[in-house]
């Protein structure tokens, strides 16, 4: 089969097509002949630093679509030509990609292959951010960094449909922005300064903040959160894109307006709690079924070209969702 893998860590350039053995699956596995791989920013971070990279050379990509190609022993509940999702701990830059059968989903009633590929990691996440971590409550505002990207265009929707007072966002440029406000967003702020942003959202709250803030970004993104935050307001970290050193909060931060600090990953739900991860799956796939919300699909490349999209998403210029094309008929 046709895979892509890297040898050592660098740009898009490193990303090269090989043939590789098919996988089969082992007890509690399932094997998936892949239609769409999703590109997530986590793909880029393991291509150029290591991110969860176990060893060289590896096949990146975390989330597909296909069908079932082997049922695992001990599994139950899917059938050989079956239209899944899935969630993978690597491998799915390739035409056939080997999954815990705990992070393998029924495609979703109304949900075609190529739609599906953008649920994995982005609808889970979004609605976890929101709900089962960020705890929102309507008429609650919320602030979202990267609010153009697919965990964002995803955030913004379902924000409004759980009745947020306010949604706002930060983007990197003037496009973005436009995307976003097309997208859920009442108001979006351009730039990648923690300082500058915060006080934009002070002054668009009247001074007093925003309840939830969602941060991916890291670094002083992340402290301008916690000074956009209001009295009781909590942020919730969900990724490091600036590579910035980790970050510490404390008493000084957090003690005079009583706020909250809270994490996610849904790779590390999915290996420490994967029925959690199953039970926020299954309420996040329904608001896909419902029309809630809708991810565009704004980038396609043939899984050869795997670089292509590299490139896009790395200069910062792309929305909503970009996939790989891989044996989808």
């Amino acid at each position: 089969m046709r895979a892509i893998q890297f040898q050592e860590y660098g740009g898009p350039e490193v990303l090269t097509v090989t043939e590789a053995p098919v996988p089969a699956p082992a007890a509690g596995q399932i094997s998936i002949d892949v239609a769409y791989t999703g590109v997530n920013f986590a793909d880029l971070k393991a291509r150029s630093e290591g991110y969860r990279v176990p060893s060289l050379p590896y096949v990146p990509g975390l989330e597909v679509s296909g069908r079932v190609r082997e049922v695992g022993a001990g599994v139950e509940g899917f059938t050989a030509g079956q239209e899944v999702v899935a969630l993978t701990e690597g491998g799915a830059y390739a035409e056939v990609v080997v999954a815990a059968a705990a992070t393998v989903f029924p495609l979703p009633d109304g949900v075609d292959l190529r739609t599906a590929a953008t649920l994995p990691t982005v609808l889970p996440t979004a609605h976890a951010l929101l709900h089962e971590v960020g705890r929102l409550r309507a008429g609650e505002s919320v602030l979202v960094q990267g609010a153009a990207g697919g965990v964002g265009t995803v955030v913004g929707q379902l924000a409004k449909a759980a009745g947020a007072g306010a949604v706002y966002g930060v983007v990197s440029s003037g496009a973005k922005a436009k995307y976003a406000l097309e997208h859920g967003y009442d108001e979006v702020f351009v730039g990648d300064s923690g300082d500058g942003f915060a006080a934009e959202v002070r002054a668009a709250t009247g001074g007093r903040g925003v309840d939830l803030a969602l941060d991916p970004v890291g670094g002083d993104a992340l402290r301008g959160g916690l000074d956009a935050l209001a009295v009781f307001g909590r942020l919730v970290s969900f990724g490091n894109a600036s590579s910035a050193e980790p970050w510490r909060v404390g008493q000084p931060e957090l003690y005079p307006a009583g706020l909250g600090v809270f994490g996610f990953s849904i790779l590390s739900l999915a290996a420490s709690a994967p029925q959690s991860l199953r039970e926020i799956a299954a309420r996040a796939y329904a608001k896909v079924a419902d029309g809630t919300v809708t991810l565009p699909v704004t980038a396609e490349f043939p899984l050869a070209d795997a670089a292509g999209a590299h490139r896009l998403m790395g200069n910062r210029t792309s929305t909503g969702k970009l996939l790989l094309r891989v044996t989808a008929a």
